[in-house]
This record gives C-alpha cells, sequence and structure tokens, in this order.
C-alpha cells in the first residue's frame, strides 16, 4: 500500500512523537511500577499507593489545577474578545506582528518581566509610588512569588492570548459574513449575534485551544519556578524537586505523578475531540 505525499510529509513528526515522546512516557510507566530499579523487577503499584496518601501532591495538584484552569479560561476569553474586535485590522501584517511578538519570547524571560513590572520593587510599584498612590512600594500588593499564583497566572496570560489569537483568526476569515447580516437584519443584538451565528464555529476551535493551553500549563516548570511561592507549588516543581532534590526513594514518586497527569491529559484530550467529531459532524449535515 503505497503512502500519499502527505502522510509521508507527516511521517517525520509522527516518528519523532512516537519514538521520543513515546519512549519517555514508557520509561516513567515502567520507572513508576518498578521502583526506579529497572523492568525485570516484579511490577508494583505501591507508589501510586504512596502518592495518592500523600497530602504534598494532593495540595500541589489542586494548586495546579486552579492556576491552569483560571490561566487558560482568561486566555481564551481575551484571545476571543480581541480576535473578534479587531480581526479586520488584522489583514495587515503589521498588526499581527504586534499582537504576537510575545510569542517570540521565552518563558523564563516572560518570567522576569511580571518580576520587573509587577513585584514589590519593580515599575509599577515605583510608579504607584511617585504618584502618591502608596506611601511606601511595600505596601504594593504582593503579585509576584505569591501563594495565589496570580503572578504566574499573568505570566501565562500574556504569553498565551496571542496564541489564542493566531487560532481564532481564521475560523472570522472563512466566517459567511451573510449569516451576520442577516442575524443583524432580524433584530438580534451582538450577544445574540455571537451565541447564534458566531460561537457555533468558534467553540470546536475555543476547546481545542483550552485542552492545548491546560496541557501545556499544569506540565510547564520555568514559569512556576521563577513566579511561584514556597508553597504550595505547582506539580511540575514538586515533581522536578521529587526527582532532583530528594531522595532516591521519592524518584519514583515523580514518576507516578507525571504518569497519573499525562493520563488525565490524555483521557480529557480524546474526550474532548470524540465530542467535537460529534457536534462538526451535526453541523455539516445541518441538524
Amino acid at each position: 500500500m503505497r503512502l500519499s505525499a502527505t502522510k509521508l510529509q507527516l511521517l517525520p513528526g509522527i516518528l519523532f512523537v512516537v519514538v521520543i515522546v513515546g519512549y519517555g512516557v514508557v520509561s516513567a510507566f515502567v520507572e513508576s511500577v518498578s521502583g526506579g530499579t529497572g523492568v525485570g523487577e516484579s511490577w508494583t503499584l505501591e507508589h501510586y499507593q504512596r502518592l495518592i496518601a500523600n497530602d504534598v501532591f494532593w495540595e500541589s495538584f489542586i494548586f495546579s489545577i486552579k492556576v491552569t484552569s483560571i490561566s487558560t479560561l482568561i486566555s481564551l476569553f481575551i484571545g476571543v474578545i480581541i480576535a473578534r474586535t479587531l480581526y479586520q485590522c488584522f489583514i495587515s501584517d503589521y498588526a499581527k506582528l504586534l499582537t504576537w511578538v510575545p510569542m517570540l519570547i521565552p518563558h523564563f524571560v516572560a518570567a522576569y518581566m511580571v518580576i520587573l513590572l509587577f513585584s514589590p520593587s519593580g515599575w509599577f510599584s515605583s510608579i504607584g509610588y511617585q504618584l502618591g498612590l502608596i506611601e511606601y512600594q511595600s505596601q504594593f500588593p504582593i503579585l509576584v512569588m505569591d501563594r495565589a499564583g496570580i503572578g504566574i497566572i499573568l505570566a501565562y496570560i500574556w504569553k498565551q492570548v496571542p496564541f489564542v489569537v493566531l487560532m481564532v483568526l481564521p475560523v472570522y476569515y472563512q466566517l459567511d459574513k451573510r449569516y451576520l447580516e442577516v442575524a443583524r437584519t432580524l433584530g438580534s443584538n451582538k450577544r445574540q449575534v455571537f451565541f447564534t451565528v458566531e460561537w457555533p464555529w468558534l467553540y470546536p476551535v475555543v476547546i481545542e485551544v483550552g485542552i492545548i493551553l491546560f496541557a501545556f500549563i499544569i506540565a510547564a516548570f520555568e514559569i512556576p519556578y521563577l513566579l511561584g511561592s514556597t508553597f504550595p507549588k505547582m506539580l511540575s516543581v514538586v515533581t522536578y524537586q521529587w526527582f532532583y532534590e530528594g531522595s532516591w526513594s521519592q524518584r519514583p514518586l515523580a514518576m507516578a505523578a507525571m504518569s497519573l497527569l499525562t493520563v488525565m491529559i490524555l483521557f480529557v484530550s480524546f474526550l474532548a475531540l470524540f465530542l467535537l467529531q460529534k457536534s462538526r459532524y451535526r453541523m455539516m449535515k445541518g441538524l
């Protein structure tokens, strides 16, 4: 059976995912069930039992879900608003470049920029002091390395909004403007036009982008490590410390935590894609 040109072009990427990423996932799972002593040892779920009984894991997991969910939802909301409001302006390549500049900046640089802007000794606190809004710079709200993860959320919103705009813009370019004109002619206001005409075309892309953002943020390391507080910590930071800074007995816990997180992300992704495929099929059939 001959492969088509399109499949041949996708083959390097598929091989990379299967060989490199797949090997890493399988190796992590094997170490989580064998204690890191090798495949020949008998498999055990002891490390998963220890992980589930670990309070640090649950506190980190809940904190990670909260920070990731807030960052993802706000990024999606702002990105859709920007794309919907300004998509006619983005016909110019210069306007697109201005919007997508944050995507060119590495995440650890974005973290340092948040520190420079929002820390008690940063630019905004200095401006507030100069304007007389605060008596001392130390009165500026703690937004960096805080227990609520506000600094982490700010950094991810700034980094991810341009990505949302990039993914949503093609939907508005392909949307048939006659639908919008018909809705307005029938007396629909802006809110009704959005939910009856635009949203059915937008939400599959929004859900897919949301899954990408969620999976990336909850497993990312640089920004939580630089902007997070000593407690609670994002799950990626905890597993890093278990693997590199803890005793050898904690390494299987790190692998078990990452394996559980991978399974959760894959389950949510496949479930969402399955539901989206059904919705797209109904839209194509006009049901």
